[in-house]
């Protein structure tokens, strides 16, 4: 079965982008509750201990994974730890300004040695359990009463701290613990390159916080896979219209999947969509305002401003008011000194997003973007651990010193979240619970908006396929 029998509206990537699809007999032989058709998910892909133990060793392992952002470490001797599936790396900024990751356990008997984000100091990481010491590199440089140890335990290659593959893309900081992986760009083409012309390399954090779902962490992400859920979900963003009026908004989204799992939407170009766009400029600026007030992301209390001194100087129905609202926000940019990306075809991806396999995805607004990532928590596979950034481009020279977490807060938490992601968590949660019910046995997938959600579960089944005997 071909995706133009599913849907000739939902674009798969084409040539060297294209997605595997469908997985083989021999693949879906080796993974327990494998995707068997892009349409249907099995319910125990998201509560499967043998799944979930499964990717512990062979999915995160071997993975390339969004480890940290460059500006959580900005000085040398600065750490961040990262956790993933009761691993624990260290992200350590080296003398040079080059960046190290680091497996955190001591080489003596496996203790933890830092624990959340900080400072080294005197540049040494240091063994609270028996002294030990080790450089920002993870070199040994001392060993407590090492007389007592036999040569044979105090080999300095064994010494010292095993290491992960680290590199930099776009001012995140990337990891795979597997020292033979492919290089992270071939990872991530081709998302990659949709997203640079979008400027994200200039943007810093406005805030960073983490929520606790009791959902399995695909759960969790495949929640922004698609707009289909914004009529149910997000009334107030219909702005009081109906449910056709949010038909007709959700036809004007694309989506394509792309190989390595990677998928996008974004606005539909001029003849892909049965719907014109339908805006006028109060619409546009209260949907800047629902944003801004809803979930501090995307578009901003500034942008929305800037939209709103419009008013009185563009009409109401001129058809042009949004492009003239945007040249608004480029104006204002060049003037405060904030490095804005060119405009360009790439502005076709405000307000979607990309999403790169396995974890990590990007929705990118004006200088603005809004980030996600999902995680295991408490080896545990129906519970994770969700981060959202909200990321925005400064005046150069006036960029935060260093990215912060702000906590852990429930997702109940109205002064913590904004409306927008107290929605979405609520759904999330309820998801993972109906999965139990003895009357559902998988999940149902449109052909037109939700077929990313079958691209990353079938690259899923190809990565663990490939490591299993």
């Amino acid at each position: 079965m071909t995706v133009a029998d599913l849907n000739p509206k939902f674009t798969w990537a084409e040539g060297d982008d294209a997605p595997l699809g469908a997985n083989p007999p021999e693949i879906q032989a080796k993974v327990p509750h494998a995707m068997r058709d892009s349409r249907f998910v099995p319910k125990e892909r998201y509560y499967s201990r043998e799944i979930f133990e499964l990717e512990k060793k062979y999915l995160w392992p071997h993975s390339w994974l969004m480890a940290a952002r460059e500006e959580e470490i900005p000085n040398p001797g600065d750490y961040v730890e990262y956790e993933i599936a009761s691993t624990s790396i260290l992200i350590v900024r080296q003398r040079d300004g080059s960046i190290k990751a680091l497996h955190n356990a001591c080489r003596h008997r496996a203790t933890e040695l830092v624990k959340g984000q900080g400072r080294l100091p005197g540049g040494q990481l240091v063994c609270p359990f028996h002294g030990w010491r080790w450089n920002l590199d993870g070199s040994s440089s001392f060993v407590f009463g090492e007389k007592a140890f036999e040569p044979a335990c105090l080999n300095k290659d064994d010494l010292a701290l095993r290491e992960c593959l680290v590199e930099t893309w776009c001012g995140l900081v990337w990891i795979n613990m597997d020292l033979g992986a492919p290089p992270l760009l071939e990872h991530l083409s081709p998302v990659a390159k949709l997203l640079e012309p979008l400027g994200i390399g200039n943007m810093r954090v406005k805030w960073w916080k983490q929520v606790v779902l009791n959902a399995n962490w695909k759960m969790a992400q495949e929640a922004f896979f698609e707009g289909y859920h914004v009529t149910q979900t997000h009334p107030q963003l219909l702005m009081g219209n109906d449910e056709e009026y949010g038909e007709r908004k959700a036809a004007q989204v694309a989506y394509t999947t792309f190989k390595n799992g990677h998928a996008r939407f974004q606005s539909a170009s001029k003849g892909d969509s049965e719907y014109e766009p339908v805006f006028d400029s109060e619409e546009f600026i209260e949907a800047g305002r629902l944003l801004a007030t809803g979930q501090d992301a995307m578009t901003l209390e500034q942008d929305v401003r800037i939209f709103e001194g419009l008013r009185n100087k563009v009409p109401q129905d001129d058809p042009q008011f949004s492009m003239k609202a945007i040249m608004a926000l480029y104006e204002y940019a060049e003037g405060a000194g904030i490095p804005m990306a060119p405009m360009g075809p790439a502005m076709q991806l405000w307000g979607g997003d990309i999403f790169m396999f396995p974890n990590y995805l990007m929705l990118p607004m004006y200088g603005n973007c809004l980030a996600y990532r999902s995680r295991p928590y408490k080896d545990d596979p129906e519970w994770c651990i969700f981060d959202v950034w909200s990321l925005t481009t400064y005046p150069v020279g006036q960029e935060p010193e260093r990215a912060e977490l702000k906590g852990i807060f429930d997702k109940d938490d109205t002064e913590n979240w904004g409306l927008i992601p107290r929605q979405d968590f609520s759904n999330i949660e309820r998801q993972q619970r109906g999965l139990h019910s003895p009357g559902f046995t998988e999940s149902r997938l449109s052909s037109q908006y939700e077929l990313s959600i079958s691209n990353m579960h079938e690259e899923l089944d190809r990565v663990i396929a490939s490591r299993v005997e």
